[in-house]
């Protein structure tokens, strides 16, 4: 067995994510998305999906992105946004 590397449980049946170069183990998608998803750095959510990034920083959406200071990213092409 092996030992999440979030939460510490000692499980049969973890499952491994290789990133950039590391290989990291877990006992659910959950304790994964803990440890490794960016958090938004506008309203600290973690990003699941694609997120977006401008200058450096991450976002969970265009939206956020906007919100401090990032003029060039919209949600969709062709969509208008405030």
């Amino acid at each position: 067995m092996a030992v999440c590397e979030a939460c510490g449980n000692d499980y049969d049946m973890t499952f491994e994510i290789h990133a950039q170069g590391v290989v990291h183990t877990f006992d659910s998608f959950e304790c994964a998305i803990t440890r490794m998803a960016p958090i938004c750095e506008n309203c600290s959510c973690r990003i699941i999906g694609h997120g977006v990034e401008a200058d450096g920083r991450w976002f969970c959406c265009a939206h956020c992105a906007r919100m401090l200071g990032a003029t060039a990213i919209v949600d969709r092409v062709g969509a208008a946004h405030t």
